[in-house]
């Protein structure tokens, strides 16, 4: 859903007209806690832990902004002793000519952050995934100035919107036009391939 957010449609179109460069770093974080037994969440049968809960989007964000697969892949994961989910992962993905690193956690203090670094100057999504409906979203463009003590700053803001409901938008049109879905389930195979492949790599 983020993806067709119009925070998000506004971060490709400033990365697609080159306003940082060319594309040579994205790290997110994205984090919350929770040690509940009962959660799902926390449930190995059911697909429980960081990496298919939360980090599934940190894939997703990278590979959306490299507009690429990856080619290669290194991985760390620490599991809770109880649940047996993975409680911590942090990963970099390889991509021509850049690299994607992220750590996504059920048991650190939330947050989530995407910054997009350039050779012209980053990007920084302050809220990119689980953006509020009740307020505008913010992208900052950093560039020039005197990083990083002083560096130039432009904030972009777009109106609120929910992402679900702009999602649900969005798939009704295609349906009703007989266009393609916005996101198609292809995309979520791909996804999910980098995401077994993380797996794979920590645990070799």
């Amino acid at each position: 859903m983020y993806r067709l957010h119009p925070l998000w449609v506004r971060t490709m179109e400033l990365v697609a007209e080159g306003v940082v460069g060319d594309v040579r770093a994205v790290k997110t974080v994205f984090s919350y806690f929770n040690d509940d037994g009962g959660d799902i969440r926390n449930q190995t049968a059911t697909g429980g832990g960081a990496l298919y809960d939360i980090g599934c989007y940190a894939v997703s964000a990278a590979r959306l902004v490299f507009g690429a697969e990856p080619t290669g892949v290194k991985s760390s994961i620490v599991r809770d002793e109880r649940f047996g989910t993975d409680v911590l992962t942090s990963a970099i993905l390889e991509f021509d000519g850049g690299h994607a690193t992220f750590a996504c956690s059920t048991q650190m203090e939330a947050d989530q952050r995407v910054d997009i670094y350039g050779t012209d100057g980053r990007l920084v999504v302050e809220i990119p995934f689980n953006i509020p409906s009740d307020r505008p979203a913010r992208l900052l463009h950093v560039a020039g100035g005197d990083p990083p003590v002083a560096p130039n700053v432009t904030v972009h803001e777009v109106e609120p919107a929910d992402p679900y409901t702009v999602e649900a938008d969005a798939f009704s049109r295609a349906l009703r036009e007989g266009a393609p879905v916005p996101v198609p389930v292809s995309d979520a195979v791909a996804n999910l391939e980098v995401i077994e492949a993380i797996f794979a790599a920590a645990d070799s």
